[in-house]
């Protein structure tokens, strides 16, 4: 019963301050440009689904090509990190840094 009453309270709180935005000129525009754009994205979905199919999968293997070449200079800065330590406890005798 609460649960409920809270997301009750949470979406009339949205709506309402959605509204009272919507007082603002520049901000019904800019409401009003991005609503344009977002209709005429989803109709090119919907006229060539494979075409964003195609276009999600490009975006998926660059992030994917990205991450990996971020992991891999990372575990070279990790190594080089490593190799100094060993050099600077190796150069100090036996005190080493754990």
């Amino acid at each position: 019963m609460g649960n409920r009453k809270l997301i009750v309270g949470v979406l009339i709180g949205a709506i309402v301050g959605g509204a009272v935005t919507l007082f603002d000129r520049e901000t019904r525009n800019y409401s009003r440009m991005k609503l344009s754009n977002m209709k005429y994205s989803s109709q090119s979905v919907l006229k060539n689904p494979s075409e964003a199919v195609r276009n999600i999968r490009k975006t998926f293997d660059t992030f994917n090509q990205n991450f990996t070449s971020g992991v891999e200079s990372t575990i070279t800065a990790l190594e080089q990190v490593e190799t100094t330590l060993e050099k600077y406890t190796n150069r100090n005798g036996s005190n080493r840094i754990e």
